[in-house]
């Protein structure tokens, strides 16, 4: 069986899909047709219906519900990791609400997180993800809500931390911050996505017990390519719940998605979140 897959060029992505991408595992006679692409565009590929399997932000996941379901394996999610707001210079909350603020994309838990705790911002403008820092600095935008490796660059720009929107979640809520997961369509087959969830915890235990294995590809697609940054995204967002997200994972998930409801930020789901459950 064949199954079309998405995922990010970034660090952490393709560090846990190396293994099945290169069949360095049993794949169990699955096949599979990758799409590379970033987040947002993933996430819009998603609500297109494009993709059988997929890497998505959990924001974007928030409103597929009724078309996707989250694999137990794969998930970024943890302490310490999400998104950070940026600027020139320090800025006062009064000010970020009529600020010009870049984003990574409407559907990002990123822009989910600032919803929450900058609800009034009302000059958010949509960009790529790795052009966000140059924009600000340029002075096109006035902040910018920046993901990925450039936690690890910003500083070394000039640029300011105004708000750690993941510390913001966790001081919230004691959780940690489910960024993204992944997910496979419903109307796959029930013993199609046990299948998958097995191998792509299989490519996760791969990655996480051989990395270096990993690093040929992790390099050819990484935006940065200082191998310490490489190396340091990777640590920041592959941990024990991308192994399996386990009952706090799912716990955090749920909340997340409980909060958007709350806030008529994602529609009403009555269903089950997650896939069928793989086996051993």
């Amino acid at each position: 069986m064949k199954i079309s897959i998405g995922y990010s060029p970034c660090p952490n992505d393709t560090f846990i899909f190396d293994a099945l991408a290169h069949q360095k595992i049993d794949t169990e006679g699955l096949r599979f047709d990758i799409v590379l692409a970033d987040v947002e565009e993933l996430n819009r590929m998603a609500f297109a219906g494009r993709l059988d399997a997929t890497k998505l932000s959990y924001h974007a996941l928030g409103h597929l519900l009724d078309r996707y379901a989250l694999l137990d394996a794969g998930s970024a999610l943890g302490n310490n990791c999400g998104p950070l707001l940026i600027a020139r210079q320090p800025m006062e909350r009064d000010a970020l609400r009529s600020a010009k603020i870049a984003i990574p994309g409407k559907y990002t838990t990123a822009n989910f997180l600032l919803g929450l705790a900058l609800p009034d911002a009302a000059g958010k403008v949509e960009m790529l993800f790795s052009d966000i820092e140059d924009a600000v600095l340029r002075g096109d935008a006035d902040a910018g809500l920046i993901i990925h490796e450039n936690r690890f660059t910003y500083a070394q720009k000039g640029l300011v931390k105004i708000a750690d929107l993941g510390e913001y979640w966790e001081t919230q809520t004691g959780m940690p911050i489910p960024l993204g997961g992944i997910v496979v369509r419903r109307d796959v087959p029930a013993e199609a996505q046990q299948r998958f969830n097995r191998v792509l915890a299989r490519s996760v235990a791969f990655a996480l017990d051989h990395p270096r294995q990993t690093l040929p590809y992790v390099r050819a697609h990484a935006q940065e390519m200082d191998e310490a940054v490489m190396f340091q995204h990777i640590g920041l967002y592959v941990n024990d719940f991308t192994r399996d997200l386990g009952a706090t994972g799912r716990a955090a998930v749920q909340l997340l998605f409980d909060t958007a409801r709350s806030k008529d930020l994602i529609p009403e789901w009555e269903g089950e979140v997650f896939a069928v459950r793989a086996g051993a």
